[in-house]
C-alpha cells in the first residue's frame, strides 16, 4: 500500500493543477479531493482485505464483493455531504473521481495480468474441512 501513495499524491497534485487551469480554485480543490477520496477508498479496501484474510476465506469474499458497494456508497455520500458547501464543485469532483477510478482499475488489472497473487497459498478453513469430512460418504 505504501507503493501506491506516491502515485496517489501525484494524482491529487495533477487534479489540483488541472482543476485550477480548467475551472478555478473551487474546481481545483474539488478535483483534488475527489482523487484523494479514491486513494483513501483504495487504502481502506486493502486494509479491510488484509483484516478479512485473518478471519476466513468467506470473510475475504464478503469484503471483496461487499466492499465495492460500500466504497461506491462512500463516494456518493461524500458528494451529497460536500455539495452543500459553497466552494464545492460536484462537476469537478466527479470529473476527477471517474478517471482516477478507471486508472486505479487499470493498474489493478495489469497487476492481475502479470500474475500478482498467482502464488498465493490459502490455507483451508478448518471448520469447513471438518464439515466436509463429516459429510463424506464412507
Amino acid at each position: 500500500m505504501r507503493r501506491a501513495m506516491l502515485p496517489a499524491a501525484a494524482g491529487v497534485a495533477l487534479a489540483l493543477v488541472l482543476g485550477a487551469v480548467l475551472g478555478g480554485r473551487e474546481a481545483a480543490w474539488s478535483a483534488a479531493l475527489g482523487v484523494a477520496i479514491v486513494a483513501a477508498n483504495f487504502a481502506a479496501h486493502g486494509l479491510s482485505l488484509a483484516w478479512a484474510s485473518t478471519v476466513s476465506i468467506a470473510a475475504v469474499v464478503g469484503v471483496a464483493l461487499g466492499g465495492v458497494v460500500v466504497r461506491l456508497g462512500a463516494i456518493v455520500a461524500a458528494i451529497a455531504a460536500l455539495d452543500r458547501l459553497e466552494p464545492f464543485s460536484a462537476h469537478a469532483f466527479a470529473a476527477a473521481v471517474v478517471p482516477a477510478t478507471v486508472a486505479l482499475l487499470a493498474v489493478e488489472a495489469r497487476l492481475v495480468a502479470r500474475g500478482i497473487g498467482g502464488d498465493l497459498d490459502l490455507p483451508p478453513d478448518e471448520p469447513v474441512v471438518r464439515l466436509s469430512l463429516a459429510r463424506r460418504p464412507r
